[in-house]
C-alpha cells in the first residue's frame, strides 16, 4: 500500500519509494529511506499527508505520497 492509503496515528515501515529521483534523494536527506518507521499525524485523501518520522514531522503532497509504499 502507498502512503496515502495510510490511517492516522498507525505506524508503518517505510517499503520503498518510487519517486523522481531529486524527490527520492530530498527524501533520503530528510531520513526516509526504506525500512524507516513512519506515524501518519494527518492524511487528507484529496491533498497532503502528514507524518512523522525520525522525530520530524513531513508533509508531502498526494503524488508525492502515492509513490512512497508502506508496510502494515
Amino acid at each position: 500500500m502507498n502512503l496515502l492509503q495510510g490511517v492516522i496515528n498507525k505506524e508503518y515501515i517505510v517499503k520503498n519509494i518510487e519517486v523522481e529521483e531529486n524527490v527520492q534523494r530530498r527524501l533520503q536527506a530528510l531520513g526516509l529511506i526504506s525500512g524507516t518507521k513512519i506515524k501518519v499525524l494527518n492524511n487528507k485523501k484529496n491533498g497532503s499527508v502528514i507524518f512523522k518520522v525520525r522525530g520530524t514531522r513531513l508533509a508531502v503532497g498526494k503524488k508525492i505520497a502515492e509513490g512512497i509504499f508502506v508496510l502494515n
